[in-house]
């Protein structure tokens, strides 16, 4: 993108009208001043990382509906978020995942097992944090946003090259704790990247009924946050918004607000009924703008991608979903005693006599 690292009130707030693209729906080329493609071995690594992505997220969905996961979200239609913001980030840069990010997470190199505990119902969080630079999954909504402001001010106090990308849904942009955290972030001018999954509803209720602006982007101006629209099923959009506001943010530039136009094509949860409240002609218009065909039409025209090379990434996502299977389709020896362990460095009062109590009843 042409943008420079100046600060945030020198940087231009605005979003453009349309939403930034580098590919058509049919994975044709555009020329957009902003953006710049990115380079053939990262678009070919976009689409083997989509590929293996959607392979784990259908095998995901599957084992909850075999009893397996308590729930899942499937992310299925937003794999260019997904991947393509998890790639634009640095080795020590910092992820703020929701619970439909899964497949941000393995893309960040969690195993598929650890990243599914906490969906199947394990105790806390499955992965350690700081180990793989990706924060717990967040459940409530937005309260990550207000989490990777924390991390990402105080990383630039201790003089630390760190940035900050938080995940977010629409909904998310309707809760206090996002508008807080935008407002921290501008005063701040915090190394922090916002990025809003705009998948057209939370849970149930349209963006109709949530907001009358021209763009959830436009929601970054009221802070002093420049703010970018981005089609959110074009990988190689999405990966070069996303790198670019990482380096602004690296280089002192402040936060970035970027909103993702994408499609949740799957329901909300394995909970939900989406024919509640939206029809098959909508999700069918989605289908046809899917992000993974996209970039496999545009990679095959440029010679990039045969079919050779496509049975091989099929193969290793089949791989991959067979070793997550062969995981989760194991049981597992629980202890209900380690619901108490690394909740405080030092127990408390109330947690050793209920851990007490618990032992008393097993026993």
């Amino acid at each position: 993108m042409a943008r420079t690292s100046l600060p945030a009130r020198e940087r231009s707030l605005l979003p453009t009208d349309a939403p930034l693209s580098l590919l058509t729906k049919t994975g044709e080329p555009v020329v957009d001043p902003e953006l710049v493609m990115p380079d053939d071995d990262v678009l070919l690594e976009l689409h083997r990382r989509m590929v293996v992505g959607r392979r784990f997220d259908t095998q995901a969905t599957a084992l909850t509906r075999q009893g397996r996961l308590a729930v899942y979200p499937s992310s299925r239609g937003q794999e260019a978020c997904e991947v393509g913001s998890v790639l634009a980030l640095r080795e020590q840069d910092w992820l703020f995942p929701t619970y439909r990010d899964s497949v941000a997470l393995v893309t960040r190199g969690v195993p598929a097992v650890e990243t599914l505990t906490l969906l199947q119902g394990g105790w806390h969080n499955g992965y350690d944090p700081h180990e793989h630079r990706v924060a717990p999954q967040c459940t409530p909504l937005a309260t990550n946003t207000l989490h990777a402001v924390g991390l990402a001010h105080a990383a630039k106090l201790k003089g630390e090259d760190t940035v900050a990308l938080v995940l977010v849904g629409d909904g998310a942009t309707s809760e206090g704790d996002t508008h807080e955290a935008l407002n921290f972030a501008a005063v701040w001018q915090a190394p922090v990247v916002f990025l809003v999954q705009n998948n057209g509803y939370a849970i149930s209720v349209p963006m109709s009924k949530q907001n009358v602006a021209p763009s959830l982007a436009h929601k970054g101006v009221g802070y002093g946050v420049p703010s970018v629209l981005v089609d959110g099923n074009d990988p190689a959009a999405l990966y070069a918004v996303v790198r670019d506001a990482v380096r602004v943010a690296a280089e002192g530039g402040g936060p970035t607000l970027i909103e993702a136009i994408t499609y949740r094509v799957e329901a909300h949860t394995n909970a939900d009924d989406a024919t509640r409240y939206r029809d098959a002609d909508e999700v069918a218009a989605w289908l046809d703008r899917d992000p993974v065909d996209r970039i496999e039409a545009y990679l095959t025209a440029r010679g990039l991608l045969d079919d050779a090379r496509r049975a091989t990434v099929a193969a290793e996502a089949e791989a991959y979903a067979a070793s997550v299977r062969e995981v989760m389709n194991a049981d597992v020896e629980v202890d209900p005693a380690e619901l108490f362990e690394h909740v405080y460095a030092e127990p408390t009062r109330q947690l050793r006599e209920q851990a007490a109590l618990l032992a008393e009843e097993l026993a």
